[in-house]
């Protein structure tokens, strides 16, 4: 029986991967920083206390085949630059020195699609990057550093394979992520308005077999693009219309409006120790349709596409069991 050390493991994506490894009978030590929650309850897991800095994470690593490398610091206020890069780009960098010291076979890491960057006007795959001073903010530009510290570990020796997820829906995300608190937004009703740009979404679920796939399939060194469906950000809210009977915003804002509301917000409010409502670098981010092309790890890794809609109705379903429509974070 295999066993995988998963970092975020109480995290989106990584309580969905934990979910995958122990149904494809994997053992699994779980790196938590704090309380397990609610994500990782009841689970047949070891759960390790600590951080990606953690003076013997080699030693909690040591026997285990995978190290699955899904924790990140995801924010996009320009203030937590110095916390995004120490977690995301000197936390990489500790894990896989770690792994390496540990004698794990393979690392499989976590990216984003955010490291590749976005094509104007086109379809993004793995052959494209950005330049990194064309990535909006900090967290990209340290998804893409990151990357860096992979593909360095990789030229000295260590078996790294880079999974690059789109935008993840569904069960599980109790924290909930910027897409799981748009979501939110339009079932309670507080969506009057939309901005005209686009996603590639993908069932969480699928995402959290790409992480196994990768390790059982991917070509060391590479990047994979786990997504699925590409849609407008107006597509997607009929989407949800469709499941949920409520109206789909019809206006569609300039994005002057929630540019000069996000300057506000991080420039006068977030200086007076308010956290903003609405990030500069997400309007900025909104300028671009983030299209991307995942045709590689369907036909390398064997990328299950389960539909995106079915994936939105049980995001929908868990946040109603969970009590999120009602209460406000």
């Amino acid at each position: 029986m295999p066993t995988a050390f998963v970092t975020g493991a109480s995290g989106f994506v990584g309580a969905n991967l934990v979910r995958e490894l122990l149904d494809h009978g994997w053992d699994v030590r779980a790196l938590v920083r704090d309380q397990p929650g609610i994500t990782l309850a009841g689970l047949p897991v070891d759960i390790v206390r600590g951080d990606l800095f953690a003076p013997d994470l080699a030693g909690a690593m040591r026997g285990c085949d995978a190290v699955f490398h899904v924790a990140a610091l995801y924010s996009l206020w320009r203030r937590e630059r110095g916390a995004i890069m120490h977690s995301n780009v000197d936390g990489t960098r500790a894990v896989l020195r770690a792994a390496k010291d540990a004698g794990v076979r393979r690392v499989v890491h976590t990216s984003s699609v955010a490291a590749i960057g976005v094509r104007h006007g086109a379809i993004a795959d793995e052959t494209h990057q950005s330049p990194l001073t064309e990535l909006v903010g900090p967290y990209k530009q340290s998804k893409l550093l990151a990357e860096g510290e992979a593909m360095q570990a990789a030229a000295e020796g260590l078996d790294v394979v880079i999974v690059n997820p789109s935008t993840p829906v569904g069960p599980w995300d109790a924290k909930p992520t910027p897409t799981g608190d748009m979501l939110l937004r339009f079932l309670r009703g507080a969506m009057p308005a939309y901005v005209d740009t686009g996603l590639n979404l993908i069932d969480v679920r699928d995402v959290a077999a790409g992480h196994r796939l990768a390790y059982e399939r991917g070509r060391a060194g590479e990047r994979y693009i786990l997504g699925n469906e590409n849609l407008s950000l107006r597509e997607l809210f009929e989407r949800l219309a469709t499941l949920t009977g409520r109206p789909a915003p019809r206006m569609r804002l300039p994005l002057a409006v929630p540019f000069a509301i996000a300057a506000i917000d991080e420039l006068v409010l977030g200086r007076l120790g308010h956290r903003p409502q609405i990030a500069l670098d997400g309007v900025r981010m909104a300028k671009e349709q983030m299209f991307y092309d995942s045709s590689k790890a369907v036909r390398e890794l064997g990328l299950p596409q389960n539909p995106v809609r079915q994936a939105l109705a049980d995001s929908i379903e868990w946040f109603s069991a969970h009590g999120l429509l009602t209460t406000h974070h």
